[in-house]
C-alpha cells in the first residue's frame, strides 16, 4: 500500500524550475529518506507533498486521495510535517509546545479534553520528554528541543510524519536519539515516515527505501541494496566511493576511495 504517492510534479521558484516531471511513493508503514546534494530539490518536494508549497503542475495523493481536496484540518489529521528550523516562542514549557499538536482536533473553544491530554502524556512518554514538560523549550538542548517538536508532531496523532533535516546541527549522539526515536515511532507504531537525511549511511541504515534526487529530479528510488551504489553515488554527488556491508548488520556503508583521499597520508 501507498502513503503517499506524486505524479508529475512541478514547482517552480519565480521564473526558475525547482522540480520537473518528479514521481515519488512513499509506502505506507515504511521510512522513506530523500538525498541529494544542496540545491536537489529535497526540502522542496517534502514541502510540497505537506502542501506547504504550491505545485505548478502534477497530483500528490494521500492514501489515494488528492491532497488538493482535502480541507486544511483534515489533512493535519493524517499528516505532521516538522520543517528544518521552527521559531520558537518566547517562554512556552515543553508540554505547551506539545499541546499545540492537539489544534487539529480541538472544537471551537480550543480547549483541551481529557482524549487529548492523554494523548500528549503519551507523546511526552514516548519521546522521554516525561522530566522536562515544565522547561522553557528555548532552554532545552538541541537534541532535547528537536524531541519536543517530534513529541508536538506526534500529538497530532497522524499516521504520516514528515521530517526535513531533523540531525542537522546535533552532534552525533543526539544524532543518533533522533534517528532511533523515529525508527521506533515507525516500528512500533506503524508510522509512516519521509525524511532529508544528508547522512547517507545513516540514511541506509535508518530507512528501508532511498530516493536519490539531482536538480529537481528523481535518478534511483527504491531498498538501499539498490540504490546506494557506487555508480548512483557518483551520478547524484559527484565523489568516487567505495560500499562495503556493514560488519554487523550488512547495511550498505560509504567510504571515500582513496583517490578522494587525496590530502591524506
Amino acid at each position: 500500500m501507498v502513503a503517499i504517492e506524486a505524479q508529475n510534479l512541478e514547482i517552480t521558484y519565480g521564473d526558475r524550475i525547482i522540480v520537473s516531471g518528479l514521481d515519488v511513493v512513499f509506502p505506507q508503514g515504511q521510512v522513506t529518506a530523500l538525498l541529494g546534494p544542496n540545491g536537489s530539490g529535497k526540502s522542496t518536494v517534502l514541502r510540497s507533498l505537506a502542501r506547504l508549497l504550491p505545485i505548478n503542475r502534477g497530483i500528490v495523493y494521500l492514501h489515494g486521495k488528492s491532497i488538493a481536496t482535502i480541507p486544511t484540518k483534515n489533512l493535519a489529521r493524517q499528516l505532521a510535517m516538522l520543517p528544518q528550523s521552527s521559531e520558537i516562542p518566547q517562554g512556552i514549557t515543553v508540554w505547551e509546545l506539545i499541546s499545540y499538536g492537539r489544534y487539529p482536533h480541538q472544537n471551537l473553544l480550543g480547549r483541551l479534553n481529557e482524549e487529548d491530554k492523554e494523548i500528549i502524556k503519551w507523546s511526552i512518554a514516548v519521546t522521554g520528554l516525561e522530566k522536562l514538560i515544565q522547561r522553557q523549550v528555548d532552554q532545552l538542548s538541541g537534541g532535547e528541543r528537536q524531541r519536543a517538536w517530534i513529541a508536538m508532531a506526534l500529538a497530532q496523532k497522524t499516521s504520516v510524519l514528515l521530517l526535513d533535516e531533523p540531525t542537522t546541527f546535533l552532534d552525533i549522539r543526539h544524532q543518533l536519539d533522533v534517528l532511533n526515536l523515529v525508527r521506533n515511532l515507525n516500528r512500533e507504531h506503524n508510522i509512516t515516515v519521509g525524511w532529508v537525511l544528508h547522512d547517507l549511511n545513516q540514511a541506509a541504515a535508518y530507512s528501508d527505501n532511498l530516493i536519490m534526487m539531482k536538480n529537481g529530479k528523481v535518478l534511483a528510488q527504491g531498498n538501499p541494496e539498490n540504490v546506494m551504489t557506487t555508480h548512483n553515488i557518483k551520478e547524484v554527488f559527484d565523489v568516487d566511493m567505495m560500499i562495503i556491508p556493514h560488519p554487523e548488520n550488512g547495511y550498505p556503508t560509504c567510504l571515500p576511495s582513496m583517490e578522494e583521499l587525496v590530502n591524506i597520508g
